[in-house]
C-alpha cells in the first residue's frame, strides 16, 4: 500500500500518525497519508513566508512553470484518472474529463500570469489634482491557503493552486482526508515543473486539527475554500478580516418552460444531475417544469436515468459510481424516503445498491417543505416541481438559501432576460443546465453559496492586492 508524506520546507516529511484512504468502490484501504502536527503546520507557514520574501518569480517564469505543469499532467493523465477512480469513485470517463480540464486550466492560468495589470485612474479630472497622474497595480497577497473538497480533488485544487502561482504567491495545500492522493501527486508534479521548493507546502489532517491550525495562524494572507456552507461560515468567522474566496453549497435549480426543447432539457438535466453521482455543487437538483410539458420531461428523464450503468469506476462502461461513503448513501436514502412520505412521487430509483451506491433517483410533485427541495442533496437525486406562471418559477428558484447557478430553458429571449435579472444566483445559464462551467468565466455564488470568484483572471484578481499610485509632477 502506497504511503504519502507531507511536504514542508522543501522536504517530504513523515509522521507517526497515519490515515488510511479508502477505495470507494471496494471500501478497502489502498493508500495511507501522514497526519500533520501543529508544529508541522506552523513550519509550513514559516517556510511559505520565507520563500515569498526571498523569491520573486517573474511573470515569464510563472508562465513557464504552469505550462510545464500542464504538460506533465497530460503525460500522466491515465495514471491520474485511475487514482481518481479509486479515491473518489468517479467513473473513468468522468475522471479523464476532469484531468483534461485541469490540463487546459493550467494553460489558462499560465497565459493570465503574463497579463496581470492595473488601470489608469483619471485623478486629473478631480479639481485640485490637475498636475497628478494616477494608476493602479496588482501585487501578490502573500501566502494562499488552499483547502479542497473530495468531489473534484484535482480540478478544485487546480482552481486554487493555479491562480496562486500565476499571481506570484506561495501556497499551502490542505486536501480533504477522503481524496488526498491525487493532490499529493499534483504537488510532486508542481515541483517537477520548476516551482521553487518552498513556494508550495502540503499538509494533511482533519479539518478539526490541521484545518483549525491553518485558520488560527495569523501569517496566512488568503484562504480559498470549497466545501459546505457551514464550514465556510466557520472559516470566515475564525479568520476575521483576512481575505478569502468561499465556494460553498447549492441546491441548483433549472426552469423548463413550455416553449423549450423539452426532450433536450430532460436529457441534459438527467445526465448532469447524476454526473459524479450528484456530488457536485452546481449539479442539477431542482427542476421547475411548466405543467404543460411535465409529463414529457419526466418520461424522458426517467428513460435516461434508467439507462445509466452503476459499477466499478475503472470499467469504462460505468456511468455512475459509488457515493463517497456509506453514511452519505444512508443520508440520501433518508431524504428520499422523507419526501415520498410527504407526498412526492417516486418516478425511478429511490434505493441503495450494493451498499455503496444509490440508484439515480427522480422525484415528482416535490414541494417546498421537503429536504430534497430546500437543502443540498449532494447525491443522485432530481426533484421535480411544476408551475403555471413564469414568475412563479422564478420565485421557486429563489426560494433557497443558496445562489450558485441556475438554468433556464426557453425560446423566449424576453423571459430569458427576465430570469437573468431576477434570479438571485452568481450565474444564469440560458438553454443549459446549472452544471455548465467554462474555465475562463467568473464562477462564484451569492447568498450561502459563498463569495469571491474563481476562473482564470478572476481568481488571480482575488489573490492579488490592488494599490493606487499617484505621481505629482
Amino acid at each position: 500500500m502506497d504511503h504519502y508524506k507531507l511536504y514542508i520546507g522543501g522536504k517530504w516529511v513523515d509522521t507517526e500518525e497515519k490515515f488510511d484512504v479508502i477505495e470507494k468502490y471496494t471500501g478497502i484501504p489502498f493508500a495511507s497519508i501522514a497526519q500533520a502536527s501543529k508544529e508541522n503546520v506552523d513550519d509550513a507557514v514559516k517556510s511559505a513566508r520565507n520563500s515569498f520574501n526571498k523569491t520573486n518569480l517573474t511573470p515569464t517564469q510563472r508562465y513557464e512553470i504552469l505550462m510545464n505543469l500542464s504538460g506533465i499532467i497530460k503525460h500522466n493523465k491515465d495514471m491520474l484518472a485511475e487514482t481518481l477512480c479509486k479515491e473518489v469513485g468517479k467513473p473513468y470517463k468522468e475522471a479523464l474529463a476532469e484531468i483534461c480540464g485541469v490540463i487546459q486550466n493550467y494553460i489558462n492560468f499560465a497565459e493570465e500570469a503574463k497579463k496581470i495589470t492595473g488601470e489608469m485612474v483619471p485623478v486629473d479630472g478631480d479639481s485640485g489634482s490637475e498636475n497628478r497622474i494616477g494608476f493602479t497595480m496588482r501585487v501578490p497577497v502573500g501566502i494562499v491557503c488552499a483547502i479542497t473538497p473530495f468531489n473534484f480533488p484535482l480540478s478544485l485544487t487546480t482552481s486554487k493552486v493555479g491562480p496562486a502561482i500565476a499571481a506570484g504567491n506561495t501556497v499551502i495545500v490542505k486536501p480533504t482526508q477522503q481524496t488526498p492522493v491525487s493532490v499529493c501527486k499534483l504537488v510532486k508534479f508542481v515541483l517537477e515543473a520548476g516551482l521553487p521548493e518552498e513556494h508550495i507546502q502540503l499538509v494533511m489532517g482533519s479539518g478539526a486539527t490541521t484545518g483549525e491550525w491553518l485558520l488560527q495562524n495569523k501569517d496566512i494572507n488568503f484562504y480559498s475554500f470549497t466545501g459546505s456552507s457551514q464550514v465556510g461560515e466557520h472559516i470566515t468567522n475564525t479568520i476575521g478580516i483576512r481575505r478569502s474566496t468561499m465556494e460553498l453549497g447549492s441546491n441548483a435549480a433549472v426552469i423548463v418552460h413550455r416553449d423549450a426543447d423539452v426532450i433536450k432539457a430532460a436529457e441534459d438535466c438527467a445526465i448532469k444531475g447524476f454526473a459524479n453521482s450528484g456530488q457536485v455543487c452546481q449539479s442539477v437538483q431542482r427542476v421547475i417544469v411548466h405543467e404543460d410539458v411535465a409529463d414529457t420531461f419526466v418520461k424522458k428523464a426517467k428513460e435516461v436515468a434508467e439507462s445509466l450503468v452503476l459499477g466499478n469506476p475503472l470499467d469504462e462502461k460505468t456511468t455512475v459510481g459509488p457515493l463517497i461513503s456509506i453514511n452519505e448513501v444512508n443520508r440520501v436514502d433518508g431524504w428520499v424516503k422523507e419526501a415520498v412520505e410527504k407526498g412526492a412521487k417516486l418516478i425511478t430509483g429511490g434505493k441503495t445498491y450494493k451498499e455503496r451506491f444509490y440508484l439515480p433517483t427522480i422525484l415528482a410533485d416535490v414541494t417546498r417543505d421537503m429536504k430534497v427541495f430546500y437543502k443540498e442533496v449532494f447525491g443522485p437525486v432530481i426533484a421535480i416541481t411544476t408551475y403555471k406562471d413564469f414568475d412563479e418559477a422564478i420565485d421557486l428558484v429563489n426560494d433557497s438559501e443558496y445562489g450558485l447557478q441556475a438554468g433556464v430553458y426557453t425560446k423566449d429571449i424576453n423571459l430569458a432576460m427576465k430570469a437573468a435579472k431576477k434570479i438571485v444566483c452568481g450565474g444564469i445559464m440560458i438553454n443549459d443546465t446549472t452544471y455548465y462551467k467554462a474555465r475562463n468565466m467568473p464562477y462564484g455564488g451569492l447568498k450561502k453559496s459563498g463569495f469571491g470568484k474563481e476562473g482564470a483572471k478572476y481568481a488571480i484578481n482575488e489573490m492579488t492586492d490592488e494599490k493606487v499610485i499617484i505621481l505629482n509632477i
